[in-house]
């Protein structure tokens, strides 16, 4: 069973445990190395990410509507041109009481089965980087119709175009911008420069 299969109930000392443990191990290759996004000048004062606390009530159980006619949805990037992805499914669910709906994308030239779901929210551009975060699911198998899995905000990454110039990153697009605060994930990173 996969992480997005699985219930979103998680006992949550062992949750925090095994999430600070893949932070730490993210921050030891941001720190050291050679393909981090962190410009190499910086590594060495690199003092690891910034993250909200863990919160077992950011795994919320989302219902997938999976699109068999995948529409193409332009994306903006961080550098100024735009991307094609092709949005394949939409997952609905319940987040601090609202009723809210995000949609999972897939770039057509990409073989990999990755979900993209870029995403904005409220705290978009003031505790989590300003040109929004994103989540990726890996599941086993398709996604069908009517299932049920969990999204984990917990898991909510800021792009490499965050920490150098030399990334660009698509942008979340406006039907992915939530209405309310996700304090989960990573937040904002500064650089020392």
């Amino acid at each position: 069973m996969t992480e997005q299969n699985a219930s979103a109930d998680v006992d949550p000392e062992s949750y925090a445990d095994e999430l600070r443990r893949k932070r730490e191990e993210k921050n030891d290759f941001f720190g050291s190395h050679p393909q981090s996004p962190i410009p190499p000048e910086e590594r060495d004062a690199f003092d690891g990410l910034d993250y909200f606390d863990p919160n077992p009530d950011a795994r919320v159980e989302a219902t997938v509507s999976v699109h068999e006619d995948p529409e193409p949805v332009p994306m903006e990037t961080t550098a100024g041109n735009e991307v094609r992805y092709l949005r394949l499914v939409t997952f609905s669910f319940e987040l601090r009481g609202e009723a809210v709906e995000l949609h999972g994308y897939q770039q057509e030239r990409e073989d990999d089965e990755a979900v993209f779901v870029p995403f904005r929210d409220k705290t978009t551009g003031q505790q989590s980087y300003r040109n929004g975060r994103y989540i990726e699911l890996h599941p086993d198998e398709p996604l069908a119709d009517g299932e049920t899995i969990v999204l984990d905000f917990n898991l909510a990454y800021t792009p490499f175009c965050a920490y150098s110039e030399t990334f660009a990153c698509p942008l979340p697009p406006e039907e992915n911008w939530l209405d309310v605060a996700v304090a989960a994930g990573e937040r904002d990173w500064n650089s020392t420069n």
